[in-house]
């Protein structure tokens, strides 16, 4: 009986390891498939002046469609504690000026983070010494700390133990300026959030808008780490379709042109058509020939969205069910609305 348990209890404990590293492989290949790559703003083809565009800009805030309620909504602080809400009695002149002062307040918190190229890499040397070569064990780095000048524009530079004095590089400009002049919240060394699989772990969570506050605080628009989280979070939100989580939030802005950049609007197009949203849908198609510079048919009702579906689109299909069936609840509902008017004799 002992020499049965013990072949039963081997006999198990092989069956279990094979089971586990199938499924590690599984897992593995699972994980290889959800996984993104970054997509930057490319130097040559700079999208800063499309963003810029007054009119853009006015059609990215549009379809942000701002809510004060998701705007002024709670937020992640990192453990600090909420205040206590104030109470007023206003009057109505007062409680307008007080909607106002609201208004403006959504206004600067909606402001869309700047859409730029990917900086360059700075590789510039400034001078070869083989002279000062093995003088110092370690890397010597000399930093401005002149006050009032832009962290874009300080001097660092590094010299080499075989001498050469060359400009400092992105990464190393960044844990100086931040040692020297830190900015609140941002780390000297990216949080592990913004990586491997603690990235994919928020993003299965779809904390999106946690993630692209957080990116930027620690990163500047031009910098490649930021476009990569940037750009991973939003291919995850237009793969899941979970665009009303962003929805009203200063991100969406730079959502939708990321999306319109790279024509891949079409999960985008088909959410606002199936939630009968087709005047936004009118204002991402506007965005879009402004941005590609391309023209849609106009004249009826529907004429544009065809067009795009018809020549434009990736999912045909899926599109053209999603236009039909608002155009056959659209017919439902104006016949319906015409019996109300008739039953009350006003039709």
């Amino acid at each position: 009986m002992a020499a049965l348990r013990n072949i039963s209890k081997n006999l198990f404990k092989h069956i279990f390891r094979s089971e586990q590293k199938a499924n590690k492989e599984i897992c593995l290949i699972y994980s290889r498939l959800l996984n993104y790559s970054s997509i930057e703003y490319d130097v040559k083809h700079d999208p800063a002046p499309k963003f810029f565009n007054k009119e853009i800009q006015l059609l990215l805030r549009e379809i942000t469609r701002v809510d004060l309620s998701k705007v002024n909504r709670k937020i992640k602080l990192g453990g600090k504690g909420l205040e206590d809400p104030i109470y007023k009695f206003m009057t109505d002149d007062e409680l307008k000026e007080a909607i106002e002062e609201a208004k403006q307040k959504s206004h600067e918190l909606l402001q869309i983070p700047p859409v730029v190229a990917v900086r360059k890499p700075m590789t510039h040397i400034l001078s070869e010494d083989p002279a000062l070569q093995g003088l110092e064990e370690s890397k010597l780095v000399f930093t401005d700390i002149t006050f009032g000048i832009k962290n874009v524009d300080r001097i660092i530079v590094v010299r080499e133990q075989d001498g050469t004095l060359r400009e400092a590089d992105w990464e190393l400009r960044n844990r100086m300026n931040q040692l020297y002049f830190p900015q609140k919240e941002r780390h000297i060394k990216p949080p592990r959030m913004f990586f491997g699989e603690f990235l994919n772990n928020l993003l299965e969570q779809y904390e999106y808008k946690f993630i692209l506050d957080r990116a930027c605080v620690q990163f500047e628009p031009n910098d490649p780490e930021y476009q990569r989280v940037a750009s991973v979070t939003y291919q995850h939100v237009n793969d899941h379709e979970k665009f009303d989580l962003l929805r009203s939030t200063r991100h969406f802005g730079a959502l939708t042109f990321f999306l319109v950049w790279n024509k891949n609007i079409d999960n985008f197009l088909l959410e606002l058509i199936e939630t009968s949203q087709i005047e936004e849908a009118n204002i991402l198609l506007k965005l879009y020939t402004k941005i590609h510079d391309i023209t849609l048919e106009q004249g009826k009702e529907f004429s544009g969205l065809e067009d795009y579906i018809k020549n434009y689109s990736n999912k045909k299909a899926a599109l053209e069910l999603g236009l039909q069936a608002y155009k056959d609840l659209s017919k439902q509902k104006k016949k319906y609305d015409e019996g109300i008017r008739f039953a009350h004799g006003t039709g």
